[in-house]
């Protein structure tokens, strides 16, 4: 079921993509997409001072939103150019989504890859039916590989967003919000090449002018506002972030239009918000989010102010690798004071590092790890030093640990 009729015409007609074709795409992914949950975030709504609710698609197939445009453009293609298979590029989520929507319509697909796409992301697109192959140390670098690879083929490229019929599937996601949550005030979703985000501004505007769309890009790789600056796509030299499923050089031509006109702000957020985002989905609300996922949660919980509720917070994306997952829970703690990294200097005599871990026990700190150094040369002859990782209980607990310790008349170096 889709909203009734508009009441204006807040989109204009002249864009790749209208409010028809992302009804048209709703109906060829019955039975296909999930509808996903939306789920209430108590924490989150003290936060902003009204409801705020995370929109699941974690939990839609293959990990990500990405099916739904990858399986509307793929639909769409003819007899012809299905018999010629289709092409794509990506770290991840795209991937995954062109191998599961080419295996439900019968086409063959080849999906490249980063040579340091994460490993369950590629083993779970071979699983899906698509033949991977691993080139390029960046995904802009697989995606010329992709397109050169097709040229030489035949085969369809399945661009990951810059194509009408992906935004237009990509935007069903915006109608869902509207019927899940037809009193939304504020809509938040990470960015990439922006074909979510353009997506559901067409499906949500066209409604719903009222409703406030903001876009997220990570710091480190944020080439939507310099570009909105300009008026015209621009690429970034250089990008550094854990996000890789926004992790995107250059805006597409198509969602870029849609996104200057329709998209009310595009925001960035730090890697620590990032990671504190990621912890407080997994531990709050039960969800396993990415980096790029959490971009949403990570925009509101920097700046809970600048957002009126109802908002519906879009979680992209939940395919993580377990071990960058424990990289980024710990940096997550670290950045919200439960992590305490410290350098003492000891005498060097037979039960002081004893003493020291009775005081931290005393003062209720878990000892991760410990580091016991004799040899180095800025040592005196009676000194060691010791390293420690602990978790402590917030920002509060470090402050109270280290002015225990050094009320007990230890030297912390750092």
């Amino acid at each position: 079921m889709t909203p009734s009729t508009p009441p204006g015409d807040a989109v204009p007609s002249a864009f790749a993509v209208t409010v028809d074709d992302v009804r048209a795409a709703q109906k060829t992914l019955e039975g296909v997409a999930r509808t996903t949950a939306l789920e209430g975030s108590r924490y989150l709504t003290r936060l902003v001072g009204s409801p705020v609710h995370l929109k699941c698609e974690n939990l839609q197939r293959t990990g990500s939103f990405k099916l739904r445009g990858a399986y509307v453009r793929i639909a769409g293609l003819s007899p012809e150019d299905r018999a010629r298979g289709v092409v794509a590029a990506s770290a991840g989520n795209h991937a995954q989504g062109v191998a599961l929507a080419a295996a439900l319509l019968g086409v063959h697909s080849t999906v490249f890859m980063p040579v340091g796409a994460p490993l369950p992301k590629v083993a779970a697109t071979r699983d899906y039916g698509a033949q991977v192959v691993l080139q390029g140390q960046v995904v802009d670098e697989s995606l010329r590989a992709a397109e050169e690879y097709a040229a030489e083929t035949g085969g369809v490229l399945i661009h990951p967003f810059d194509h009408p019929d992906v935004v237009a599937g990509q935007g069903t996601l915006g109608l869902e919000i509207l019927e899940q949550c037809p009193e939304v005030r504020t809509i938040v979703v990470g960015v990439g090449g922006g074909g979510l985000a353009a997506g559901i501004a067409v499906a949500v505007k066209r409604f719903r002018p009222d409703v406030r769309i903001v876009g997220v890009q990570a710091e480190g790789a944020a080439a939507y506002p310099p570009s909105l600056a300009a008026g015209r796509p621009v690429a970034l030299d250089a990008m550094s972030t854990m996000a890789d499923g926004i992790k995107v050089g250059r805006p597409g031509d198509v969602p870029f239009e849609i996104v200057g006109a329709l998209v009310d702000e595009v925001r960035t957020v730090s890697e620590d918000a990032l990671s504190s985002a990621l912890l407080l989905c997994l531990e709050r609300a039960k969800l396993v989010v990415e980096p790029a996922g959490a971009s949403s949660v990570a925009a509101v919980m920097s700046d809970p102010g600048a957002f009126e509720g109802p908002l519906v917070a879009v979680l992209s994306g939940g395919n993580v690798d377990p071990l960058v997952l424990q990289r980024t829970l710990r940096h997550g703690m670290a950045a919200a004071g439960r992590y305490l990294s410290l350098r003492l200097r000891l005498s060097d005599r037979p039960g002081a590092l004893a003493a020291l871990l009775g005081e931290l026990s005393v003062a209720d700190a878990n000892v991760l790890d410990v580091s016991h150094v004799r040899t180095e040369p800025r040592l005196g002859l009676d000194e060691v030093e010791v390293e420690l990782h602990l978790e402590t209980k917030g920002p509060e607990h470090c402050i109270e640990l280290s002015a225990t310790l050094r009320s007990a008349g230890y030297t912390v170096v750092s």
